[in-house]
């Protein structure tokens, strides 16, 4: 139970509200207490341009490429890679486009359900279209970077939760978001922060360029194509043009360990022997002599101390920023901690085409020495596989697929160990593989960095609200 004493001239800002969590929000008395006294500030809606949400419509999505744009949701645009998940909304139905594009001037906040995370739009996802539930925010008064950096800031997030409304979910409108004060710092500081800020985004956005870039060229290399709908199955809505999965098998061709029609799929074994023309090796060679292993179970208790360790699980990894969990280190085996160039697989979800279950991880200098849930596929590469040669080939449109289809279960589902052992994975000549995991490397590291830049922004905003504090 929160408890706690306000001025009763307090209760002239709320209005109406009559919440204990409006006047109590300790981002909101910090913030309230320094405009007190005397720190400059404006509202967000003076310092910005443009601030707006997008219409409320009928989405139809569907198969097409060349008919769709990409759709980001408040969830997608958390993540490294925000279109690797994002769905496919039909250009004919869709209306107002012009006002849903995102464009790489905006910086979007969440305002529906889980209100106030923060996304600055970068070229990797500049041209797709937003959900209605992110707010736009588009500025030219005030750096951008700074205000993005200023509204991402914890104390400002905890600010924000004393302005949504809503029983059932959570909500913040661009009206009540643009009465947010944004405390002004020197000129030659906000510009500091903005700088870090766009350096992060770029850095953020030729990463990912760089990885799909070097994804290309790798399938290239081993003489593919890129991969149709009707190369593979999957579960969820069909066009009703798809033509249905139906195949025959030999009895001898099926062994007790799995009858599911999933993983015998005719299709995905047409896509198997195009790789198999070419030299390739089971996922299992190409691994040292612990194969596949995870960091298995244990005691998860929550505490908030510096001796804690942060435990990521699967719903927070594929972000640019992972929260996690902070636990105890007395139930946790330091021994399983994760080692740079590991690769690791999403375990356990369901197979929705945007869902993250099966899609790889490359473990990159932030993921080094992290407790990753038992939940995760890890493995490490043998000196005949170079780690980030074989990420590229696991995270491609074909090791995607040909890791889905080795799934068992029914709602929650889990690779079965033996078929992804199984896996193709095609073997190029060795400077080739080396350049593509080099290529790979580099890209991660450059992420390592965005963060590392939008931490120390971040970081140099907390520290100008506590020195107005002393």
């Amino acid at each position: 139970m929160k408890t706690g004493l306000i001025k009763i001239s307090r209760f002239d800002e709320g209005l109406t509200v009559l919440k204990p969590d409006y006047y109590l929000n300790k981002g909101k008395k910090t913030i309230t207490d320094l405009i007190e006294k005397g720190v400059k500030y404006d509202s967000l809606s003076n310092l910005c341009d443009k601030i707006y949400q997008g219409g409320i419509f009928k989405r139809v999505f569907v198969e097409s490429e060349t008919n769709s744009f990409k759709y980001v949701t408040a969830t997608d645009m958390m993540k490294v890679q925000p279109l690797d998940t994002a769905k496919k909304i039909s250009k004919k139905y869709t209306p107002w486009i012009e006002e849903m594009t995102l464009r790489e001037s905006q910086f979007l906040v969440s305002c529906a359900g889980t209100v106030g995370n923060t996304a600055l739009v970068n070229k990797s996802f500049s041209g797709s279209v937003g959900s209605q539930e992110i707010i736009r925010i588009e500025s030219e008064k005030v750096k951008n970077g700074f205000l993005y950096a200023y509204i991402s800031s914890p104390i400002i997030k905890d600010y924000i939760q004393s302005m949504i409304y809503g029983a059932v979910v959570p909500r913040i409108s661009p009206v009540e978001l643009g009465h947010l004060p944004i405390l002004l710092p020197s000129q030659k500081l906000q510009e500091q922060i903005h700088n870090l800020i766009i350096e992060s985004s770029d850095l953020l956005s030729n990463a990912n360029l760089l990885l799909k870039k070097t994804q290309k060229e790798l399938i290239s290399q081993v003489g593919l194509k890129a991969l149709d709908i009707e190369d593979y199955d999957c579960f969820g809505n069909h066009s009703s043009n798809r033509k249905v999965s139906a195949f025959h098998k030999n009895i001898s061709e099926i062994s007790s360990l799995t009858i599911n029609a999933f993983n015998h799929s005719s299709r995905l074994e047409r896509v198997k022997k195009r790789i198999k023309k070419v030299v390739h090796k089971p996922l299992g060679e190409c691994l040292n002599e612990t194969g596949l292993f995870s960091t298995g179970s244990f005691k998860r208790l929550e505490i908030d101390s510096s001796k804690s360790i942060k435990l990521i699980n699967q719903s927070d990894i594929f972000n640019f920023r992972k929260k996690g969990k902070m636990l105890s280190k007395r139930y946790i085996n330091t021994e399983k901690l994760v080692e740079y160039g590991e690769v690791l697989i999403a375990g356990v979800g369901t197979l929705g085409e945007n869902e993250a279950f099966c899609r790889p991880v490359f473990a990159n200098e932030e993921l080094k020495g992290q407790l990753v849930a038992g939940e995760f596929i890890r493995m490490k590469t043998n000196d005949n596989v170079p780690s980030g040669y074989l990420y590229s080939w696991l995270s491609s449109d074909y090791g995607f697929r040909l890791i889905r289809a080795t799934q068992s279960g029914t709602k929650l589902c889990r690779p079965i160990p033996s078929l992804l052992k199984d896996i193709p994975v095609p073997i190029l000549e060795k400077p080739v593989m080396n350049e593509i995991d080099t290529s790979v490397k580099k890209a991660h590291t450059m992420l390592y960095q965005a963060l590392s830049k939008e931490e120390e922004a971040i970081a140099l905003v907390e520290k100008e609200i506590e020195k107005w504090q002393k």
